[in-house]
């Protein structure tokens, strides 16, 4: 209990990647320790070294990043906030994207640019190879299987620990097997809205379910959305009452309950809200509560229409 009450992350759970990589189920994603737009430095440096220093205090031993983040600044706060590693630190990081000013994100699957992106990350996280690295999104214009066959050379060359993929279709994650081992999946996925952008909410609860049979871990982006699925007297309301927590709180329990094999990531620049956001690790819904507010939100989604707007993560 002792432990727990220290390091509430450890009450996520663990799931070993890759059958070498221990990770606890709860993780931080780097994404928001940026500027305005995830361009530029962060408005307080110090306070953003600290909220990464905090992580590791609270039991987080994945946080996921990319070279996009900044760009190239949030690998860089890494670096200067938590190195030397301490032993068990899983970083994940990924290319794929470029970055042209605030909220652009140009895409470059490129073997050539994934082969720059990398060389680069490997610099600013001042480490010989990464545990992680993630395909961050396909690029139309390059073929799947050039992006994916670059990254797997790369990890024959011992740059690469373990492959993942960001942003892809079922048919994707196949495809890129028959190249190489993949380890994880990083799509869009919540508790309010389960769609990505190539894929319905029914087909994104397939690669849950796919993930979990084959082991492989689901790094669900924007986890702790509930939109209008908190207003007051709803399931999800009514639980968060119960367990006097917040509704996002109860949305990332919701979501540890969802799958053996979920790594929820959430993001912050708020030691405050990292602080709550990882207690939301210690609340352990019943399958009568997950149900509840499982069925609260498929009847609220089947009663709206709303369009999928694609996020850079």
């Amino acid at each position: 209990m002792q432990n727990i009450q220290q390091n509430p992350a450890h009450a996520s759970g663990t799931l070993t990647l890759g059958g070498d990589l221990k990770v606890y189920r709860l993780g931080f994603g780097a994404m928001r320790i940026t500027g305005e737009g995830i361009w530029g430095p962060p408005a307080n440096k110090q306070e953003a070294i600290a909220l990464l220093r905090r992580t590791l205090e609270l039991g987080i031993n994945l946080i996921d990043t990319a070279d996009s983040y900044g760009p190239n600044v949030s690998e860089e706060l890494i670096a200067e906030a938590l190195f030397p590693y301490p032993e068990g630190l899983v970083i994940a990081t990924k290319g794929g994207l470029l970055r042209t000013g605030p909220g652009r994100w140009p895409l470059d699957g490129r073997p050539e640019h994934l082969r720059e992106a990398l060389e680069g990350s490997l610099r600013r996280l001042r480490v010989d190879h990464i545990d992680l690295y993630q395909f961050h999104r396909p690029d139309p214009k390059v073929p799947f299987e050039d992006s994916v066959g670059e990254i797997a050379k790369m990890q024959q060359e011992g740059k690469i620990r373990h492959v993942g993929l960001s942003n892809v279709t079922i048919d994707e994650l196949a495809r890129a097997q028959k190249i190489v081992s993949i380890v994880t999946v990083q799509n869009h996925y919540n508790l309010s809205k389960r769609e990505s952008e190539r894929m319905t909410a029914q087909q994104s609860e397939e690669m849950i379910d796919i993930c979990a049979r084959q082991g492989i871990g689901f790094i669900p982006w924007n986890p702790l959305s509930t939109g209008a699925l908190a207003r007051p007297g709803s399931k999800l309301d009514q639980v968060a009452k119960k367990h006097n927590a917040q509704s996002s709180q109860i949305a990332l329990a919701w979501l540890l309950h969802r799958s053996p094999t979920l790594l929820p990531i959430p993001g912050t620049s708020s030691i405050k809200h990292l602080e709550e956001n990882v207690l939301g690790a210690t609340i352990e819904l019943s399958q009568e509560e997950f149900d509840a507010i499982n069925q609260g939100a498929s009847k609220f989604s089947t009663s709206q229409t709303s369009l999928f707007i694609p996020m850079p993560f």
